[in-house]
């Protein structure tokens, strides 16, 4: 007998498929640590800049405003390592604690597992037919997959990792920390504070356009807010430096 071929159409609608959840699964895990990067290198820009320039606006030196700015990095990366933790190991072991719960229910209510999970893809627009085949042929395969996927919104094989998150954000708040440190202790005199935030400025457009291309958002407004926002507190920093300066000269 000649061997069954699998129509052209079929194969590519399979790739297809197959395609969009390698994508689905990648962007998941690709936002994760896009979030905690952007989120650390921002905050390392801001809150370094913040405080080098309020330090220098205070009359402090050199070795003050480098103390400072050492001191501040380091609390800043600890601290955004330990936030990020905390934060994405609660969301995982409330992940963990939804699939326990779930591995129950199917062991212990099969059959109302079963008819739950043909009313999920009822409710997605199947017809009753076609959503107990997808429910059937599902459960066959992977039947807590298929409630994770469906039901709870979770893929139990790809949990988030809560160390990968906490050494993104330590790792990216201590690169964002660097320049504007580096910028007033290179830069000297009048000019110093207004380079430093310049380079601040370019920096922080810089990470708005990187989380905008890889998010696949509007580039103007991600780069526009990163800017605004670390303007807005620089200045503020810079302002309260001045008065406690003055006071206290």
């Amino acid at each position: 007998m000649p061997s069954k071929r699998v129509p052209a159409k079929a194969s590519a609608t399979n790739t297809y498929t197959h395609t969009q959840v390698e994508q689905s699964e990648h962007s998941g895990e690709r936002l994760n640590w896009l979030r905690a990067g952007v989120l650390g290198a921002n905050d390392g820009i801001v809150a370094t800049s913040g405080l080098v320039i309020g330090v220098a606006a205070a009359g402090a030196s050199n070795l003050a405003i480098l103390t400072a700015g050492l001191a501040g990095l380091a609390a800043g990366a600890l601290s955004m390592a330990a936030g990020e933790y905390v934060s994405v190991s609660t969301q995982r072991d409330t992940e963990s604690a939804l699939l326990a719960k779930e591995r129950w229910e199917l062991a212990t209510f099969p059959a109302e597992e079963f008819d739950e999970l043909v009313g999920l893809y009822e409710a997605k627009g199947l017809t009753h037919e076609l959503a107990t085949e997808v429910a059937t042929q599902l459960t066959a395969h992977d039947a807590l997959a298929a409630h994770a996927e469906a039901e709870l919104k979770i893929d139990h094989e790809s949990l988030v990792n809560p160390w990968h998150a906490a050494l993104a954000s330590m790792a990216s708040f201590i690169v964002g920390a660097v320049l504007p440190l580096v910028a007033i202790m290179v830069i000297g005199g009048g000019a110093r504070i207004p380079v430093t935030v310049a380079a601040a400025a370019v920096a922080l457009a810089l990470t708005g356009w990187v989380s905008a291309w890889l998010g696949q958002a509007k580039i103007g407004i991600a780069v526009a807010r990163n800017v605004v926002g670390g303007l807005l507190a620089m200045g503020v920093t810079y302002l309260i430096g001045s008065l406690v300066g003055t006071h206290l000269a």
